[in-house]
């Protein structure tokens, strides 16, 4: 699933990794069985609509949960965005009422809310994840809400914007190896400190520092622009 921009992701994570004079394989994951699941070191899911996260699910439980179950118990890195992220937790509920089933892999569900959640973000990442900066900036647009189960911790508190679910100011989930998020637009070019720390996750290593001062430059600016508003 890929419609607000997801691919942005996947680019910034391969950037910052040739950039570092690492080799990267990016292999699409479409309907059907695919091969090579059991080897890879990064997992990405996109956002997408409600039929598009239906037909999603289904080839999923047919075809991969176990792979994304053993990738898991490897420590793999799995990074779900908006749509992506709501697949992956027990449950979520379209606008119409119907609960869809999710693959269980987070300890989140996901209700109907009333209105939609659109507009831009900052957070303050939870202090476990050691980024820095400590902010995380991004563009949310979701009408679900998201409610984290005791298996989960937040990316981050809300500082300015909606988050999960609008009540609680917490944002995301993290559960092992996998983050969930609403943010998009898209993340890890707004939050390149995050695209290291999955990198670093996917590689088993720390990473050699970039020159990030224009991207950390562009980030602080967004942070400080959505704070004024808030």
């Amino acid at each position: 699933m890929n419609i607000y921009g997801d691919r942005g992701n996947i680019l910034t994570l391969v950037s910052r990794a040739r950039w570092r004079g690492v080799d990267v394989e990016v292999r699409p994951a479409g309907l059907g069985p695919v091969e090579g699941l059991d080897g890879a070191n990064l997992l990405f899911f996109g956002g997408g609509q409600d039929r598009e996260q239906e037909l999603v699910f289904a080839d999923l439980e047919a075809h991969k949960t176990r792979l994304l179950r053993d990738a898991l118990d490897r420590e793999v890195p799995v990074l779900a965005v908006c749509g992506g992220y709501q697949l992956v937790g027990h449950y979520y509920e379209t606008a119409d009422g119907t609960k869809l089933p999710g693959l269980g892999l987070l300890d989140i569900s996901t209700d109907a809310g009333e209105s939609r959640a659109i507009g831009d973000i900052v957070l303050e990442a939870d202090p476990e994840l050691a980024l820095e900066p400590t902010t995380l900036v991004g563009f949310e647009n979701h009408s679900g809400r998201t409610h984290l189960g005791p298996g989960a911790r937040p990316l981050g508190r809300v500082r300015a914007g909606h988050g999960n679910n609008g009540k609680d100011g917490t944002e995301g989930a993290r559960q092992g190896s996998l983050i969930g998020t609403y943010l998009h637009g898209s993340l890890l070019p707004k939050n390149p400190h995050l695209a290291d720390l999955v990198l670093s996750r996917a590689l088993g290593r720390p990473l050699g520092a970039l020159d990030d001062g224009l991207e950390l430059a562009a980030h602080r600016r967004v942070a400080e622009r959505t704070l004024a508003r808030a």
